[in-house]
């Protein structure tokens, strides 16, 4: 439900226009040096600020309550805490009789029966992945000298990116991305084969953060119309090292000793200027939405650190079960 990994435990919670939002790791070693300094940097990167993402702004500042002790973790469970303060929820009132498309708006109300919280997209909100990026910093600490890096390569399947994001805002629409991962310094060996493959587990974390529609790794769907002897990564030396990268890293579900590289699809924000027809659960027809509030005509610009977070999350628990069994006595 809201708690993911194996080892390394995920816990978030929270809504975006509720009193917090936070995040609870279990499973993490005693003796890493941890404080909310450290947090600042990947925080910064996913606030808003840039042309075409939301003016809502928070502080964002984390606050470590529990699971450290003299800057470093003590082995129990690590909650981080962050107050919501920049509210407007009454811009948020009409959605409650007309649910807009695209969004969780109608879907949660069925689910949970009216009882969930609609401002802001409630739980549903991206501003969740603040919770996400959050577990993202520890889980690099686990894995150092693992190196990721996410980036945003196209904006409405165009490379200038800048201008896409201008020229939607203009006509009051949003647009979609492509966000690429590299990872590099990543042992051979983790990974397990089948339901905990490196793909299983990075998808499944993928999928988990609001708006990613899709996900392929190294030569991805192009792979469907090569030939074996063009997707085949010939072996060079012992370390696993290949002269080229179709796999983009992983075999077997395992990590190979290449670099790691995936690509995650980003789509439009469904919060857009434009007016829109959507079903009423008042009136019981299609009415007109004009949608009010703060949003990111193009989210994925803010998705590269979030994705960096959930690679890092992911391969954090993949070592620790790695380990885990080396340790185990045969």
């Amino acid at each position: 439900m809201n708690t993911f990994g194996r080892i390394f435990r995920v816990h978030i919670f929270g809504e975006s226009h509720g009193k917090a939002i936070g995040v609870t790791l279990d499973g993490c070693p005693p003796g890493i040096p941890l404080t909310e300094e450290d947090f600042l940097q990947d925080l910064e990167r996913r606030k808003p600020g840039a042309k075409g993402t939301t003016p809502r702004k928070e502080d964002d500042f984390p606050e470590i309550v529990s699971g450290c002790f003299r800057g470093h973790t003590t082995g129990a469970p690590i909650t981080v805490l962050f107050r919501n303060k920049n509210i407007k929820s009454s811009d948020y009132d009409n959605l409650v009789k007309t649910p807009r498309p695209g969004h969780s708006d109608f879907v949660a109300w069925k689910r949970y029966q009216g009882f969930n919280d609609h401002r802001g997209g409630g739980h549903f909100s991206g501003r969740l992945t603040l919770a996400l990026v959050t577990a993202g910093v520890v889980a690099k600490k686990l894995i150092n000298p693992v190196d990721i890096q996410a980036k945003l390569i196209k904006a409405g399947g165009r490379e200038d990116i800048e201008q896409a994001v201008a020229e939607a805002l203009e006509a009051g629409d949003s647009l979609g991305g492509l966000v690429e991962c590299r990872t590099s310094n990543i042992p051979l060996g983790w990974g397990e084969p089948f339901f905990d493959s490196v793909e299983s587990v990075i998808s499944h974390l993928a999928f988990a953060v609001p708006a990613i529609k899709g996900i392929e790794f190294g030569s991805g769907f192009s792979a469907a119309a090569m030939k074996g002897s063009q997707h085949n990564d010939p072996i060079l030396d012992e370390t696993g090292k290949t002269a080229s990268n179709n796999a983009g890293g992983i075999t077997g579900g395992i990590t190979n000793g290449n670099e790691m590289i995936f690509r995650v699809a980003v789509k439009p924000t469904s919060s857009i200027s434009i007016a829109q027809k959507t079903y009423s659960v008042e009136s019981k027809k299609v009415e007109t939405l004009e949608v009010k509030g703060r949003h990111d005509a193009c989210i994925a610009l803010r998705v590269p650190v979030v994705i960096e977070a959930i690679t890092a999350i992911a391969l954090a628990d993949l070592k620790l079960v790695y380990h885990s069994q080396k340790n185990t006595p045969h």
